[in-house]
């Protein structure tokens, strides 16, 4: 088992928690591309903050504001996985919703809807999801002390659409005693309240240390190391808990099963998935599961209730679910690309070898090539990368 313990002791924001993944060994390869992709490359260096050596990460951005629905559309074109680009989204629309509740109806993000924003949740979304986590825990988030520019005038601390983010987060936050301006930005609390809700809750257990990583903020306060620190833990055990929710609809359109699903992913469903039956009297209709955690159960009970109607929810409790390791290699084409490969094991043993499928049809389309060459092409040079390290 796997935990990403996130330590925010001197704030959060995209860049810090990008570093500091880097640091613990996230894929740079991977993050460097998808970050590329939206902006240009990062320039990612070593520094010091009050004596610890961090990853700094620099998007080389400019300014500009964008709609969610342009946010969204320059998400589509990022060179990441399916995954990645799925809770890349679903941050955006915490900070989106924050914002709305915030200052009413607005056509346009400020500072969170920016180049570098994207870049931020791109790449701390395909760092995070390359180490492969079983669980997060995320320590205390402090709040901070003051005030803040922003692009609508002087602001307190912490900025209201990260309180907002916060408030709805399942997060444990830290008041500040003192002076200290913004030390989480509505970014960096969006990202780990979506981390935390993908595969969050309880503590983690006893184990090892792996790995740790600090990943460092712009400004170099005198006072403290401005870092955000990331701990790797590997305990033992093949699987975690989990609750299956079920429910049998048959007077519920396709549209609104898909806004279901969406809106269960987004409120920290593990899966979701909608399968075709034959109900009473002959009637066609759907099996909608769901798969959680078992502190989301209840939760995740009422969405179902609220966006299909249903009248009743089964919920089948404390399902063990083993879960095979998980990494991403990146292969190189002769023709240039770089496409990123999933690696499934279990106790070693590979079991499953799959091209990221978007970045494989973007390189068939460039080259005229069939889509499914590339893709055989790319599962047999990760085979043989495999082969070589073993």
């Amino acid at each position: 088992m796997r935990t990403i313990l996130f330590d925010p002791a001197n704030g959060a924001a995209g860049d810090m928690i990008i570093g500091a993944l880097l640091d613990a060994g996230a894929d740079e390869s991977l993050v460097t591309r998808a970050m590329s992709s939206v902006v240009q490359e990062p320039a990612i260096t070593k520094v010091k903050r009050r004596g610890i050596t961090a990853t700094y990460i620099h998007t080389r951005a400019g300014e500009g504001t964008r709609t969610l629905e342009e946010v969204i559309e320059r998400l589509s074109v990022a060179e990441a996985s399916d995954e990645g680009l799925k809770m890349a989204e679903r941050v955006f629309r915490r900070i989106h919703d924050a914002e709305a509740r915030v200052h009413g109806d607005h056509p346009h993000f400020h500072e969170v809807g920016a180049d570098d924003a994207i870049a931020d949740v791109v790449g701390a979304c395909t760092a995070l999801l390359s180490l492969s986590p079983d669980s997060i825990s995320v320590l205390p988030v402090p709040l901070g002390m003051g005030t803040i520019h922003s692009a609508h005038g002087l602001m307190p601390v912490p900025a209201p659409a990260t309180a907002y983010i916060l408030e709805s987060s399942g997060l444990t936050v830290r008041p500040a005693t003192e002076e200290t301006g913004e030390l989480t930005t509505p970014t960096g609390a969006a990202l780990l309240a979506e981390f935390f809700s993908s595969y969050g809750g309880k503590p983690p257990a006893d184990g090892q240390i792996a790995s740790v990583g600090y990943g460092a903020g712009t400004r170099d306060p005198a006072d403290r190391p401005n870092v955000l620190r990331v701990m790797v833990l590997e305990t033992e055990g093949s699987g975690i808990w989990v609750d299956i929710l079920e429910t049998n609809v048959d007077d519920v359109d396709g549209e609104l099963i898909a806004a279901a699903m969406t809106r269960l992913h987004r409120e920290g469903a593990r899966d979701v998935s909608a399968s075709p039956l034959i109900m009473k009297k002959g009637r066609p209709g759907h099996l909608i599961r769901v798969i959680c955690r078992p502190e989301d159960s209840e939760r995740l009970a009422m969405i179902l209730a609220e966006e299909l109607g249903t009248l009743g929810v089964r919920c089948i409790p404390s399902v063990h679910r083993f879960i095979a390791d998980r990494r991403f290699i990146t292969v190189r084409l002769p023709e240039g690309d770089e496409i990123g490969v999933k690696i499934g094991s279990w106790e070693g043993k590979t079991l499953t070898v799959k091209a990221e499928f978007d970045s494989v049809e973007a390189a068939a389309i460039r080259h005229g090539q069939p889509v499914r060459e590339v893709k055989w092409r790319v599962e047999e040079a990760a085979r043989k990368e495999l082969n070589e390290w073993t």
